[in-house]
This record gives C-alpha cells, structure tokens and sequence, in this order.
C-alpha cells in the first residue's frame, strides 16, 4: 500500500515539474525581446519570491502557535503530576500513621 502512495506522489511531482518547464519555456520561446521576457520572468521571480516570504511567516507564526500550546499543555501535566505526587505522599503518611496507632494498640 505504501507503493501506491509513493508512486501517485511520484506522478504528481513529475507532473508539476513538466508544468513548470513548459511555462518556462513557453516564455523563453515567446515572441518578445529577451529584455521583455527578461522583465517579466524578474517580475515572475519576484511575485514567488513574496509568496515564498508569506507562507514562511504563516508557518512559522502557527509554529510557534503550536509550540505555545504544547508549552502550556506539558506545564499543566506538570502541575497534576506534582499534586497527584502531594497527595499520594500524604496518603502513604497517613497510612504509615494509622499502622502505628494501631501497633500501639496492640
């Protein structure tokens, strides 16, 4: 089954890496000065650039988003752990307390 995956994976990754080469040649071999197209694959260039820019600061602002509530998440156990401990050690206390007495009183 894994196969599968990875083969449909490998099909679309070949299909957008034609596509992309089709329209970078498409513009190399348009009708326009090689200054034209110089311009527009900048333009281009830029466009992706900014993009690029964009979905990093989206990822990493829900990033830290994530490692904020994980945070949150481990300090909370933590404080539940920590009284869990509390009071199992005032149980084994009490226990321990209660055997003496009644030790005594035998």
């Amino acid at each position: 089954m894994s196969d599968d995956r990875g083969s449909a994976s490998g099909i679309i990754l070949s299909f957008l890496l034609g596509g992309l080469t089709g329209a970078a040649l498409a513009i190399l071999f348009a009708p326009r000065s090689g200054r034209e197209t110089r311009e527009i694959l900048g333009e281009k260039f830029r466009e992706g650039a900014e993009k690029g820019r964009e979905v990093r600061d989206t990822v990493v602002g829900k990033g830290r988003e994530v490692l904020d509530q994980a945070s949150e998440y481990v300090d909370k156990q933590r404080e539940g752990i920590a009284s869990r401990k509390e009071r199992l050690a005032a149980a084994i206390e009490a226990g321990r307390q209660a055997y003496r007495e009644e030790k005594e009183k035998m």
